[in-house]
């Protein structure tokens, strides 16, 4: 069953209007001058197409104050130009997709990992067709209006092909509705789904979001989270002492412009994996939690696909009584090193002494091969293979 994804909006108050002009560079500028991220202006140009997007949303929407924002009266608003903005990785899209969504007043909007969406308009589409016989995608958009003015997508990208024949005809009924979208992605629209089964259906969708959305090509100068890899004294930390924890926090915000830590969980096969943290394609972990419980390959590869960068802490030594251990480790190690994933992790001792004793020790000195590849140079600087299912603890419905 459903957790309950709407929420109604609760009682109205005093009428007023909001006023955000220039806010964004006003807190972008904050986090140039505290040293949280450097001025790029490619990142500007994008931001200032943000800050026309909720210039825009707060001059032709009507609103009533209430305490944690503003309600949106109007039942059909004037329609606003949606955004998409796309680019590499590392490029800052979802630190001004952050900023964008911080800045806005109005409660009725949502911002989710686009997988998780999927997910959840799968689950209700189920769950509506049991029990009714009317159109479940235009059923699912009115209830999301019922809710939402502004949804912003993290992360989108389409590698289903049930997702991929459903999106056509479920966001044009976003659009006909007037809720306003905001997406980045690592690709354009019409980069899509390649190579997926009947692409030709999909098109529709392409076709319909360039003609309602304006996309956007964040073309950053450089891969900022490869010079964060380079702010680091080293990627592996030894041993763990007083300034370990230290350095895993650093690294967690410099990855994530000191977002604040929320727990996430993956999806794998009905269970449950749970992260410490997690921020866009970052997340952050400790070995006890992936590696001290029962999980396998599966539950490794769902990780790997969705992250780029994974921080894990205290990582043992390792003894032939926590062979178990050793085993998933040197598992979880060759996933990540297949998906090219950046690991920064601390450690008890040295990598070539993680392991040297119990069942397996011959074979971990493969797994110590790779972890030592993976402070190279040439690892760093390799791409990301992507592609999961996540969601946010406080997003998860299914």
């Amino acid at each position: 069953m459903l957790k309950k994804f709407f929420q109604q909006p609760g009682a109205t108050s005093l009428k007023t209007f909001p006023d955000a002009s220039g806010l964004l560079e006003k807190h972008y500028s904050q986090k140039v001058a505290q040293n949280h991220i450097q001025h790029d202006d490619a990142q500007f140009i994008a931001l200032q197409r943000l800050q026309a997007l909720l210039d825009k949303v707060l001059i032709t929407i009507d609103y009533e104050k209430k305490s944690a924002g503003y309600k949106l009266l109007t039942t059909q608003p004037e329609k606003c130009q949606s955004l998409y903005i796309f680019g590499d990785v590392g490029r800052g899209k979802s630190m001004l997709m952050e900023l964008f969504y911080e800045a806005c007043p109005v409660t009725q909007k949502r911002r989710v990992h686009f997988h998780v969406f999927m997910l959840e308009v799968h689950a209700f589409i189920h769950q509506w067709r049991q029990q009714n016989s009317t159109d479940a995608i235009s059923a699912f958009a009115k209830k999301i209006r019922t809710s939402f003015l502004i949804l912003c997508f993290d992360e989108f990208q389409v590698t289903d092909i049930a997702d991929a024949m459903i999106l056509g005809r479920l966001f044009g009924k976003l659009f006909e509705l007037g809720i306003i979208i905001v997406i980045t992605s690592n690709r354009h629209p019409d980069d899509l789904y390649q190579g997926g089964l009947q692409r030709e259906q999909f098109l529709v969708f392409t076709r319909l979001l360039r003609s309602t959305a304006e996309v956007i090509e964040l073309v950053a100068k450089e891969d900022y989270r490869f010079k964060h890899l380079h702010t680091l004294e080293t990627t592996y930390y030894f041993p763990l002492d007083a300034h370990a924890g230290e350095f895993v926090l650093r690294s967690y915000n410099e990855f994530t412009n000191f977002a604040a830590m929320q727990p996430g969980v993956i999806q794998v096969l009905g269970r449950k994996v749970m992260l410490s943290a997690i921020h866009g394609d970052i997340a952050l972990t400790s070995f006890n939690e992936l590696c001290a419980k029962p999980l396998g390959s599966a539950d490794y590869i769902e990780i790997a696909r969705e992250f780029s960068t994974l921080i894990m802490a205290e990582i043992p030594r390792l003894t032939a009584e926590k062979r178990n251990e050793a085993k998933r480790f040197m598992i979880f190690i060759d996933v990540l090193y297949e998906h090219k994933v950046k690991l920064i992790c601390t450690a008890e001792v040295p990598v070539q002494e993680l392991y040297t004793e119990g069942d397996g020790a011959f074979e971990f000195r493969r797994t110590a091969s790779r972890l030592v590849e993976m402070q190279s140079e040439a690892y760093l600087q390799s791409n990301h293979i992507s592609g999961a299912n996540i969601s946010l603890l406080s997003d998860y419905v299914v």
